[in-house]
């Protein structure tokens, strides 16, 4: 897939543990991992948004488009 989710670098930088941003976007821990591992076919824009938001990030900075 040319989309590759750098949400877990971004987590890290901000020192953000999977549990908090689980919770606060209202989501499982274990969807978060899939989503983290960029095992997922596609997320909601609103869950995007409050990624976004609780990271204080664009979402360019935790996606990014890579040709094959």
């Amino acid at each position: 897939m040319p989309i590759k989710v750098t949400l877990n670098v971004v987590m890290a930088q901000r020192n953000v543990k999977s549990k908090e941003l689980a919770a606060y976007i209202g989501m499982s821990e274990q969807n978060l991992s899939i989503l983290k591992t960029g095992k997922i076919k596609g997320m909601r824009f609103s869950t995007l948004e409050k990624i976004c938001e609780y990271l204080k990030c664009k979402p360019g900075d935790i996606m990014d488009y890579e040709e094959e």
